[in-house]
């Protein structure tokens, strides 16, 4: 046997292990295929809906409204079909300074191009970098087990918010910030993912509304959601 061939078996199965992943996160999870048409995984905004009225119910009305501004303005922001947000609490967004022009970059870095159960998300060990929204900002993940899941800074507080099978959500800490080893890096998925069976486990949030400071250079809509 030839020294040194175990390593690179090593390789090519964390290769493959990344071609599994990047597959998966292109292809929606939630059951598209890779070769889908854009028209086909467009948002069904029916689903989309269904998803805010979830958030509502757990109190992320900050989030909600962000996304009624952008889709607002861009009805076609959102072209994955299947998609995980990543939400902030109404406090937390209290603090972002966000303009209007930076607004789809700021939702789509706070999701996944797939649909991802807590379940899901559990699957992939520490140091797995998964993709955001955004093409070049990478999702670092720190795998506590049942005790706790991060994504860069931000700790999952209340999973599986969004009752849709194509949209799936998550309340997290705090904003998502992105250094430049995560903006940049190539993915390391898990060996053995799988899409499990729905986990209907969800939390109330029962924290105190803030209002939304947002400072867009048009003024945002006078209605609430």
């Amino acid at each position: 046997m030839v020294k040194g061939d175990g390593g690179g078996g090593k390789r090519r199965r964390q290769q493959l292990r990344q071609m599994v992943v990047v597959a998966i996160v292109k292809g929606g999870g939630g059951g598209g295929g890779v070769g889908e048409s854009q028209s086909i995984n467009q948002i069904n905004q029916t689903d989309l809906q269904m998803a805010m009225s979830s958030m509502r119910g757990s109190s992320y009305h900050g989030f909600v409204i962000l996304l009624k501004m952008l889709l607002t303005d861009t009805p076609n922001s959102l072209p994955t079909r299947y998609i995980t947000f990543l939400m902030p609490n109404d406090e937390q967004l209290s603090e972002v300074s966000l303009t209007a022009d930076h607004l789809q970059d700021f939702i789509l870095s706070h999701s996944i191009p797939t649909a991802l159960l807590l379940n899901n998300l559990l699957h992939f060990p520490t140091g797995t970098l998964v993709p955001s929204g955004l093409p070049n900002k990478m999702l670092s993940v720190i795998n506590n087990g049942r005790f706790g899941i991060f994504l860069n800074n931000a700790r999952i507080v209340i999973p599986n918010v969004c009752r849709s099978s194509i949209i799936r959500c998550h309340g997290i800490s705090t904003t998502l910030e992105f250094d430049n080893h995560t903006a940049s890096a190539v993915a390391t998925p898990s060996s053995n993912f799988r899409m499990p069976e729905l986990m209907d486990s969800r939390n109330k949030l029962n924290k105190t509304k803030s209002s939304l400071s947002i400072n867009p250079k048009r003024g945002p809509p006078s209605t609430e959601p």
